[in-house]
């Protein structure tokens, strides 16, 4: 789910990764902040990066990576995040940008820690020259992916104890989630809308996988069988008319005003099953674009909206 922002993501996913994200709404899993394990000890080592000491001047330049570190409690020792972290509402937003990434900009805010998501303009490179590590939280395939991202940044910033806490919060409640899903003779079919350009994406990726786990089927499936659009093709309203699925997600309800009465007043969709049935189902854009604890509650907006169908 790149997630970037979903408008980003309708523009450049045909050609890979996801999208940033805007906006919020209240997380329950979010740690008190502040807390630190106390048996964090230094030096730690992810992968190639080897701090000595704990950042306490941390740089987020990727909304994701943000909300993990708030989530496990490292949320003071962040100085500064990028234009298009707005989650939590106390993250220091900045104007450095994850897109553009500048290793002066970044440089001036005298970071011992930064957190990207991308090596844009070899911007890590850049960064090792003036000897400021970088951690990189490169957008999520699976929830695999997502645990050991929040794991790595725990382990990294001395909140190790609060990030397990924070995986296993999120385990437990996908599970209760997912345990008692009905049976149905016929799986449910949907389409989730990436943009009003009709970008979509496959049961491959990341957000794929989440609608896996409320069983049900995803119709932009067929339209990128060779895996030519690396999992988000782009469909035509033919394409989707014909599949007729009986949801729609709309993870540009935000930022492109996407809603149910828009959807139903496009050519021909008003016959959709979806629509006749009113199972349009508007998401937060930012939720549905980012692979962060959050992701539990977009799995359970889903299978709310799909528990209201008889099995």
């Amino acid at each position: 789910m790149s997630r970037r922002t979903p408008r980003l993501l309708a523009a450049t996913l045909a050609v890979a990764a996801l999208a940033l994200g805007a906006c919020a709404e209240k997380a329950d899993n979010q740690p008190a902040a502040g807390s630190s394990s106390a048996s964090a000890s230094y030096p730690v080592t992810v992968g190639s990066l080897t701090l000595d000491k704990r950042p306490e001047k941390i740089v987020s330049l990727a909304p994701t990576a943000t909300e993990m570190l708030f989530a496990i409690g490292a949320g003071p020792q962040v100085t500064a995040v990028d234009d298009q972290s707005n989650y939590p509402a106390e993250a220091p937003k900045s104007d450095l940008s994850g897109f553009q990434p500048n290793a002066e900009a970044i440089a001036s805010k005298n970071p011992d820690l930064v957190v990207l998501s991308d090596d844009r303009n070899k911007i890590v490179d850049q960064l090792g020259k003036l000897k400021i590590p970088v951690y990189l939280t490169p957008a999520a395939t699976t929830l695999d992916d997502t645990y050991r991202q929040i794991t790595d940044l725990g382990t990294l910033t001395g909140h190790a104890d609060q990030a397990t806490d924070v995986t296993t919060r999120m385990k437990d409640d996908i599970t209760k989630l997912t345990k008692d899903l009905p049976q149905r003779a016929e799986k449910l079919t949907y389409f989730h809308e990436l943009g009003p350009e009709l970008y979509s994406a496959t049961s491959k990726t990341f957000i794929g996988s989440i609608y896996n786990l409320a069983g049900l089927t995803n119709i932009a499936d067929p339209a990128d069988a060779d895996g030519k659009s690396a999992g988000y093709p782009q469909l035509s309203q033919e394409f989707i008319v014909k599949a007729d699925p009986d949801f729609v997600f709309l993870a540009d309800a935000k930022c492109c005003q996407q809603n149910a009465d828009s959807v139903k007043a496009r050519s021909g969709w008003a016959g959709v099953t979806a629509v006749k049935n009113s199972q349009v189902v508007a998401l937060d854009d930012d939720i549905a674009s980012r692979w962060g604890p959050r992701i539990v509650d977009l799995l359970r907006v889903v299978i709310d909206a799909v528990a209201k169908v008889p099995a």
